[in-house]
C-alpha cells in the first residue's frame, strides 16, 4: 500500500510539472511573440463562444492556464467532432498549433490533418478524445 501511496505522489508531481512547463513554453512563445509551434497544454474553460461559420466551421472557447495566460481554442468541426457538452468551469487539454496574437494566443488544428500534410492534434475532455 505504501508504495502505491509513494507512485501515486510521484506521478501528481510529475504530471503538475508537465503542466507547468507546457505553461512555461506558452508563456515564453507569447512573449516573443511566436507562431506556428506545436506545443500540448491544459487548462479551465472560462468563455465558450459563437461557432466562427466562415469557411470551415470552428468551435470557439477560452481556456485559462493555471499560470493566468488565456487561450483562445478553435476547434474545426468540420473535420473533427465537436466537443460535447463543454461547460465553463471545467478542464480541458488540447494539443495543437499555437498562433500569437495579442490577448494571449490562438490553438488550432485540433484534429487529424486530412492528406496527413501536418502533425495530428486533438482535444480531451471529460475521458474522450476529439480529433
Amino acid at each position: 500500500m505504501k508504495k502505491l501511496y509513494i507512485l501515486t505522489v510521484v506521478f501528481l508531481l510529475s504530471f503538475g510539472t508537465l503542466a507547468f512547463a507546457d505553461d512555461q513554453r506558452l508563456h515564453i512563445l507569447f512573449s516573443q511573440q511566436q507562431s506556428d509551434v506545436q506545443i500540448q497544454g491544459a487548462g479551465t474553460v472560462v468563455r465558450i463562444l459563437p461557432d466562427d461559420t466562415d469557411g470551415s466551421r470552428h468551435q470557439k472557447f477560452i481556456v485559462k492556464l493555471d499560470s493566468g495566460q488565456t487561450l483562445l481554442i478553435a476547434h474545426n468541426i468540420d473535420l473533427a467532432p465537436r466537443v460535447a457538452n463543454l461547460q465553463e468551469g471545467t478542464r480541458i487539454a488540447f494539443y495543437g498549433e499555437y498562433e500569437w496574437n495579442a490577448k494571449g494566443g490562438v490553438i488550432h488544428w485540433t484534429h487529424k490533418a486530412p492528406r496527413n500534410n501536418h502533425e495530428h492534434g486533438w482535444l480531451k475532455y471529460n475521458g474522450v478524445t476529439y480529433q
